[in-house]
């Protein structure tokens, strides 16, 4: 067995554990080995949950890049293994990992935003270390039936609405995520960066195997084309046949998608 290239950066916490706390001068960060870690804030009215995070996320990042103070503060959610970073093994872990580094650039974009934002007019609150999230594009339920097997799958016979150019549908059709507009994210909530894809796969990739930004479908009129963002860790597969990242490919009616271990297939109107 391949051990873990920093397992000696490895700590473990207790559920309740305090990791850090708000206000303290510190030069680490940490990412979520196993486990779930809260972040939260303390003010006048009580303590506030900002995020929660789970393997793969990491937070304090602010401290090993500009030594500031903690803007909030961290404890373990469950029993939990977090990977401390110090700056002395920072570049270690950016070489290592390229979907890391392309979110911290993506959260760090945001907050360039929001600060550009502020300027124009928006107050902005220093302390505030997310985003708040897009809403996701809704997956339609479908209500399976007896008479449905006989028939065909319940995804091939619904009638998609009208301002969709199609849907993506998991599995036999349990869920029917509609593409909407000109751009489709595909991924799960990434509570580092706040942002949320159109289509949010966080319920139903159990084994966390679909990057927090996997892959996107891009319309040109009536032709969609499918595309792996770049970071994504764990492949997409069009009919099987594997994705180069940022490079898009057309997408057809009947397509199957694979996105790490889930699988959609693509229904046009």
């Amino acid at each position: 067995m391949v051990s873990h290239p920093l397992k000696d950066f490895i700590v473990r916490f207790k559920p309740g554990e305090r990791i850090f706390r708000q206000g303290d001068s510190a030069s680490e960060m940490y990412i979520v080995q196993s486990g779930s870690v809260e972040i939260y804030r303390e003010g006048a009215k009580g303590e506030q949950v900002l995020a929660v995070m789970e393997k793969g996320d990491f937070f304090g990042e602010m401290s090993v890049l500009e030594g500031t103070p903690r803007t909030a503060s961290a404890r373990a959610a469950e029993n939990s293994e977090v990977i401390e970073i110090t700056s002395a093994i920072f570049d270690r872990m950016i070489r290592g990992n390229i979907e890391i580094a392309v979110r911290m650039l993506r959260k760090l974009s945001s907050r360039l935003q929001e600060a550009q934002a502020g300027i124009g007019g928006r107050a902005v609150d220093p302390m505030q270390d997310r985003v708040e999230a897009p809403k996701p594009s809704q997956p339609l339920r479908v209500v399976h039936e007896a008479a449905a097997a006989a028939s065909g799958s319940a995804g091939e016979r619904l009638a998609l609405p009208a301002d969709c150019l199609g849907a993506l549908i998991l599995g036999d059709g349990e869920q029917i995520f509609p593409i909407r507009g000109d751009i489709c994210l595909i991924g799960r909530y990434d509570p580092v960066t706040g942002t949320r894809p159109e289509i949010d796969l966080t319920p139903y990739d159990t084994n966390r195997s679909v990057s927090r930004r996997h892959a996107r479908v891009t319309a040109n009129g009536p032709k969609l084309f499918i595309s792996e963002e770049v970071g994504a860790l764990n492949g997409t597969f069009l009919n099987g046949k594997r994705l180069s990242p940022g490079k898009a490919e057309p997408f057809q009616a009947g397509d199957t998608l694979a996105l790490g271990m889930v699988l959609l297939k693509l229904k046009k109107r």
